[in-house]
């Protein structure tokens, strides 16, 4: 540390709470309660921890600095955001969205769509281990599906998510599975083998409610067959449908799998949906790049929307470059307050108070929960939010004789699956714009997504499912056989 770092006053704890406890206020009273811009919310709550920071002593370039830095990290973010929206209005563009759509709507039954839903962007998530793939792709299908079978589309966006995370959570091929291990000190293979015990109970809770949702009143009315029909006749008249429509998600998932950079697989689909829908729709190559910076409209064909329900132009009309400019300008505006907030060193200070007030093994989980949502939400970065608790709480899992594994569980519950859950971080935002659902309506939905932390807690304080490093559980075999061996010889 410099001389110039040293002449930086220290805040007290309670100094540290002001910017986090003033943003999570705006957001829950502004946001949750008044319905307010969530972008102002932020900037407010960025100025309050720029105020902090002046106060220690920073100046308005070191701010600035820091602030800028955290950009820079997010713009791989915002590219593949610009790119979602390209390649949404191109997909329209060539039929691709339209024929999954078409299909869905024929062999999906309203009672089933939530369930399918769920399952289909569950086997895609684990078998590219990217849920903003799988949501992007399929995803984006399934909630045509349902918008045309008028089921709720909140009900709908919380089965996709759930499904795309639970991939995410525990794919070998998921790029934060493999961080949460290695963070953590533990391999990849015991990592998602030690998961499953929180993973699959809510893989199951989720299942059941979708189930039983889609069999109940609980989404409401259900598009009624002639409507359905309406639509599969009017898809089935405007777009001249081929298998070969698949190629574009196709290509994006085999980028996946094969680990290619997302950008260049994501720009190269939407050149393949041009050509295709060139091919097949007979439209034009100025449609098409119309289509990808401004959106699909339904107007690009000769015949327009004439004798078309109106239900096909909302499901059609969307996508383009040009529709991510909001969600990116959200962007920036959290990552003002991450940056502002990272150079006060606040949450150091938050978290180093919670590490002196944990005895027991349900008080560590619990912390360790509580630091993860907190650094996610503070820092929207969902890799800051496995790193920043897997250094501070290694030593005390360590010290309890917990194995690392119980540690990269733990992280991955309260990150991984909670980061889309939160409006103002990058997957929040992300899954919110290309579902076409704001964050807190799926919230309730997302089921796989939060309902581990529950199981993760029971399981702290229960002792269930907690792995101990193995001299800690050879001690103990050892103390419960004297044990045994003391009431025989009482006897």
């Amino acid at each position: 540390m410099n001389a110039k770092e040293n002449d930086k006053k220290t805040l007290s704890f309670g100094l540290a709470l002001i910017p986090i406890v003033s943003m999570l206020a705006l957001l829950i009273i502004g946001y949750g309660v008044m319905e307010l811009r969530i972008e102002p919310l932020l900037l407010f709550s960025a100025t309050i921890a720029a105020g902090i920071a002046w106060w220690q002593g920073y100046s308005w370039d070191e701010i600035m600095h820091s602030i800028v830095s955290k950009l820079a990290k997010a713009m791989p973010v915002i590219m593949i955001l610009i790119c979602v929206g390209g390649l949404i209005g191109t997909w329209m563009f060539s039929g691709t969205i339209p024929y999954m759509v078409y299909w869905g709507l024929k062999l999906i039954s309203p009672q089933y769509i939530l369930i399918a839903a769920f399952f289909l962007t569950s086997v895609v998530s684990v078998c590219t281990g990217t849920s903003w793939g799988s949501a992007g792709t399929v995803g984006v299908a399934l909630m045509g599906v349902a918008a045309g079978l008028d089921v709720s589309l909140a009900a709908a966006a919380g089965a996709v998510v759930s499904g795309a995370y639970f991939g995410d959570k525990i794919s070998p091929l998921s790029d934060s599975t493999n961080f949460a291990a290695i963070v953590a000190d533990t391999t990849l293979y015991e990592h998602i083998q030690h998961l499953m015990y929180t993973t699959i109970p809510s893989f199951v809770l989720a299942a059941v409610v979708y189930l039983i949702a889609g069999h109940s009143g609980m989404m409401g009315d259900v598009a009624t067959p002639q409507r359905v029909t309406d639509i599969i006749t009017a898809l089935d008249g405007l777009y001249n449908f081929n298998i070969l429509l698949l190629l574009p998600p196709v290509l994006v998932l085999w980028g996946a799998v094969r680990k290619k950079p997302v950008i260049p697989a994501m720009l190269s689909a939407c050149l393949l949906a041009v050509v295709l829908g060139i091919i097949f729709q007979g439209l034009s190559i100025k449609q098409g790049l119309d289509a990808f910076m401004d959106g699909f409209n339904i107007s690009m064909f000769p015949q327009g929307a004439e004798g078309i329900i109106a239900d096909v132009p909302r499901l059609l009309n969307r996508g383009g470059m040009f529709s991510m400019m909001s969600t990116i300008l959200l962007v920036f505006c959290a990552f003002s307050f991450a940056g502002a907030l990272t150079i006060t060193g606040a949450l150091n200070i938050i978290i180093n108070r919670l590490l002196t007030v944990i005895r027991s093994v349900g008080q560590l989980i619990a912390a360790t929960i509580g630091t993860t949502i907190l650094v996610t939400g503070a820092t929207s970065d969902g890799k800051l939010a496995l790193l920043v608790p897997a250094e501070l709480f290694k030593d005390a899992y360590l010290r309890m004789g917990l194995d690392t594994k119980n540690l990269s569980r733990t992280i991955e519950d309260a990150g991984t699956v909670i980061e889309p859950l939160l409006p103002w971080t990058s997957a929040g935002v992300y899954m919110a714009t290309t579902l076409g659902v704001s964050t807190l309506d799926l919230l309730p939905w997302a089921i796989q997504c939060y309902a581990a932390i529950f199981f993760a807690l029971i399981y702290g304080f229960t002792g269930f499912g907690i792995a101990r490093t193995p001299k800690t559980a050879a001690a103990e075999s050892m103390a419960t056989e004297q044990e045994t061996r003391t009431v025989i010889n009482a006897k």
